[in-house]
């Protein structure tokens, strides 16, 4: 078969789903991949896979209609000239935009990786109720003709029905995120020295940085030797961006490191004691936790959709109320003060992310439920009968949540 993958950063079809272009290519499949950008590493590294790749006019952070529509022309232009018999979409516009396309040219079925539904649906958003309706309805429209919707937490599905996106007949599984490559994140020890908590995130309130700086402070009060570090960029065109003169003042106080955004976080990982990720964002399985998890590295967040669904209390990482640094800064003193517990953590964090997360298991799944697998790659030119699948049969080999069948 031939089938797109539709991203809204070239980067990301490498970081976040090489493996799964891999699983399609080894499956038989004839894959091409879309993007806004042009980065000339990954597409080096998409044609040493054997995928093509086409670029596709996006606005990635803006609500333009006339770069909308551009989108939408794009896609269809695509779709006609390369004819695909599958179409897969992460993130929001290659979704909305992806599947109205994919229902225009009406031959391609259409898939859908709903890896978070964003800042619109968090807490943050809750009094933009316009704005909400208006991107639940752009998302209907998106995807009305979805084959599959493969959702990363517990709460999404239901947040979906809530707000209108989807209804009863959807069929909709849940899976382990994007999943982990547990042998290239590979278990490190814990360092030695003082210790460094790490956050990687992009650069905006709703990720938690104004709280996890604020935790530095509170805990460099009482442990002045912790280094608190964040990794991530800069988000100048998100309303909630932090600006790089508050982080120059942070730097420039001594409250926290800010590193430059890298292509390879694993040292980065290897130096930190604990990861934090304070998110109040509406997240779907944030990667970074899974990277963490996978490296041995106790993870500290929030118990919101998401964030909470790797993690099991006390036991892998801490979960902590949402905007309050104050629980932040104690589970990090409570943690670090106790090495013996410290190290059960690391331990756990490891074997949760090779039991549930690692990417192959997810990928598995996620091609059986298309029928992408090896098996089904030359067969029925309909990927996925909707009812095929019992509910909590997908998901089983990867996570504890299950499948949903339709609602």
């Amino acid at each position: 078969m031939k089938i797109f993958l539709h991203s809204s950063l070239a980067f990301s079809l490498i970081n976040f789903r090489g493996a799964l272009l891999h699983a399609l290519v080894a499956a038989g499949h004839e894959v091409v991949a879309t993007a806004p950008d042009r980065d000339p590493e990954v597409l080096a590294k998409l044609a040493a896979m054997g995928v093509g790749f086409e670029q596709v006019p996006m606005a990635r952070a803006s609500i333009d209609p006339l770069a909308d529509l551009r989108t939408i022309a794009g896609y269809v232009r695509l779709m006609r000239k390369h004819r695909p018999d599958v179409v897969i979409a992460y993130t929001q516009k290659p979704i909305i935009y992806g599947g109205i396309a994919a229902r225009l040219t009406g031959r391609a079925q259409f898939h859908v990786l709903m890896s978070g539904l964003g800042y619109v649906f968090s807490a943050e958003a809750d009094k933009r109720r316009l704005l909400r309706r208006f991107v639940s309805r752009l998302y209907r429209e998106g995807v009305r003709s979805a084959r599959t919707i493969f959702v990363f937490n517990s709460d999404d599905r239901h947040e979906m029905l809530a707000n209108g996106i989807i209804s009863d007949r959807h069929y909709v599984v849940q899976v382990s995120g994007s999943g982990v490559d547990t042998a290239a994140f590979a278990a490190r020890p814990l360092p030695g020295g003082p210790p460094v908590v790490l956050m990687i995130a992009r650069l905006m309130r709703d990720k938690g940085v104004y709280d996890f700086v604020q935790a530095a402070r509170l805990v460099k009060a009482r442990m002045p030797a912790v280094r608190f570090q964040i990794l991530g960029r800069i988000e100048p065109n998100n309303p909630t961006a932090v600006s790089p003169a508050e982080c120059r003042r942070w730097t420039e106080e001594g409250i926290v490191d800010i590193l430059p955004e890298t292509r390879d976080v694993r040292p980065f990982l290897a130096r930190s004691t604990l990861f934090a990720l304070p998110s109040f964002y509406r997240e779907g399985l944030p990667r970074t936790i899974l990277e963490a998890l996978a490296s041995g590295r106790p993870v500290i967040t929030t118990d919101l959709p998401g964030c909470r669904d790797a993690i099991v209390d006390r036991r892998n990482g801490r979960l902590i109320p949402p905007q309050n640094p104050v629980a932040l800064a104690e589970a990090v003193v409570e943690t670090l003060s106790d090495p013996v517990t410290l190290h059960a953590m690391a331990d756990a964090a490891r074997k949760s992310a090779v039991d549930r997360y690692d990417v192959h298991g997810v990928n598995e799944v996620l091609l059986a439920c298309m029928k992408l697998d090896r098996d089904q790659a030359g067969g029925s030119s309909d990927p996925l009968p909707r009812r095929t699948l019992r509910p909590g049969q997908a998901a089983t080999k990867v996570a504890a949540g299950g499948g949903f069948g339709p609602a």
